[in-house]
């Protein structure tokens, strides 16, 4: 089992450049997830300080207004959140909040516009439109310091907002649902818990992280490893485990009771920091089985908020461990042992930095970067291929453009040895599938007891759940696959060239 905790999204980046709609606009959400890596367009309307839009010197490309023009609003359920803290961008972006507790990063000029349309929504009933237009753009102008008109207003809304979820079309038409598709993100997953369960859940252990508790915790994890670590056999522990149905059955639990405390520590976190945890939930992340809680609100924060979220996880798997450690010493039952070294497993998994566990977190809220994965591609084009530096880098601050690119060169091949090994393993697992499916039924014949059927059970589902996944993922990649071929296969012929 694992966590893929969280952020089912990372706010999605809007740019306030591009003609027609949005070649940029973020791909939905954990864009809202990558989504905060869309492609720049050509043309730009730049915010107030760059210069392109001043004084109407170089004005921003307009759109012709609709015959049944309305003033664009907000979408229902949309909140205005701010600026983004401690962000790694030369630019501080601003957070949108999208009703599906998705996050849209904005550039400053797009989050001014949506503001001034919120803040005048009232005049689209007792002014006309082009009024109304024209007032908004001058609320913009004063502050942004750069003169818009109402036209590129409704531009701005039509082309950049609006297909984000932010605002409503000029038309009146509602905007569409935007939803997260992030690289390497949990796909395959249904919610458990509602938000208002994760909430109380969260408020009875809120009390760890004050800091005087924090720091007796801790003491006591690193006293708990160390003394089980250090003086315990776990190769005689593992030998008594796997002679008995019971303590393998005790560990599984025992671990997707960890798993589950984990998913817990991320949430308490979360109404600890003053933000709103999401809903708790499992799945299968990429071939393993996942808890996972949505905590995508933490992006509320600032760094250490955000870290803190990141780290709370790994916090209460050490608090876990503890819990044993005392259970052993009151019972000496050696399965608790391994079920120790079990959750230390797990505190390394997560703690990788390559795939979306809690590692990639850290790393990426310590640079103030959302998602790293969407600077791959960068990166490799501008060091390998030597080719200039695309938007995306440039927008980032000098320190966090090195670490990111250290990241990428890092990690990398790091995380494709790993995609390599997953997808080397299927014929093993198939394999001791089979070899346990036989030895079940053998069991069976011979009258073997309901614990040991149980216990095989359990270890087929978890041999099988990893196939599962890889199942799923072959079937999303063939769709994609025979969906690019069909749209290519219907692309329209170009007009023959007419013979001199």
């Amino acid at each position: 089992m694992s966590g893929a905790h969280r952020k089912a999204a990372s706010p999605a980046r809007a740019t306030a450049s591009a003609p027609a709609r949005p070649a940029d606009a973020p791909q939905p959400a954990d864009t809202p997830q990558p989504a905060d890596a869309p492609q720049p367009a050509a043309g730009t309307a730049q915010p107030a300080g760059a210069g392109q839009a001043a004084g109407g010197a170089r004005s921003v490309a307009t759109a012709q207004p609709a015959a049944s023009l309305t003033l664009p609003v907000l979408a229902d359920g949309v909140e205005l959140v701010g600026e983004f803290k401690n962000s790694g961008y030369r630019e501080p972006p601003q957070l949108v909040c999208l009703p599906n507790r998705q996050l849209v990063r904005l550039p400053p000029l797009l989050f001014l516009v949506a503001k001034a349309l919120h803040e005048h929504r009232d005049l689209a009933r007792g002014t006309d439109i082009e009024t109304a237009l024209d007032r908004v753009a001058d609320a913009v102008s004063q502050e942004a310091g750069a003169r818009l008109t109402g036209e590129q207003v409704v531009y701005l809304a039509d082309r950049k907002l609006a297909p984000l979820g932010v605002t409503t079309y000029s038309d009146g038409t509602a905007p569409p649902v935007v939803k997260a598709d992030p690289f390497l993100g949990l796909r395959f997953r249904i919610a458990v818990f509602p938000e208002s369960v994760t909430w109380f859940v969260a408020g009875l252990f809120g009390w760890l992280f004050r800091p005087v508790t924090l720091v007796l915790a801790l003491a006591a994890v690193v006293s708990a490893e160390t003394w089980v670590l250090s003086t315990r056999s776990m190769s005689a522990a593992l030998q008594h485990t796997i002679l008995a149905p019971v303590s393998i059955l005790l560990i599984m639990g025992l671990g997707v009771a960890s798993c589950a405390f984990h998913e817990i520590g991320h949430a308490a976190a979360c109404r600890y920091g003053g933000v709103r945890p999401g809903v708790m939930g499992c799945g299968i992340y990429l071939v393993w089985p996942a808890f996972y809680t949505d905590i995508t609100e933490s992006y509320r924060l600032g760094r250490l908020g955000r870290l803190r979220a990141d780290l709370a996880g790994v916090y209460f798997n050490g608090i876990f461990v503890v819990a044993l450690t005392l259970a052993y010493l009151k019972t000496g039952f050696e399965p608790l042992l391994v079920a120790v070294l079990y959750v230390n497993l797990e505190i390394l998994q997560q703690l990788l930095p390559t795939l979306r566990f809690d590692g990639y977190y850290i790393m990426s809220d310590l640079v103030g970067v959302p998602d790293l994965f969407k600077y791959i591609g960068p990166i490799l084009r501008r060091t390998l291929l030597l080719r200039r530096a695309d938007t995306r880098l440039n927008d980032l601050k000098r320190w966090p453009q090195v670490f990111v690119t250290m990241w990428v060169l890092v990690i990398g091949p790091v995380m494709l040895f790993q995609l390599v090994l997953i997808s080397t393993q299927v014929p093993g697992l198939v394999r001791m599938d089979w070899q346990k499916i036989q030895m079940l039924a053998a069991e069976a014949e011979h009258g073997a007891g309901a614990l040991q059927l149980t216990a095989s059970g359990l270890q087929i589902v978890l041999l099988v759940l990893p196939l599962l996944g890889l199942a799923l993922i072959l079937y999303r990649l063939l769709r994609g696959a025979v969906r690019m071929a069909v749209k290519y296969v219907n692309a329209p012929t170009a007009e023959p060239v007419p013979e001199a």
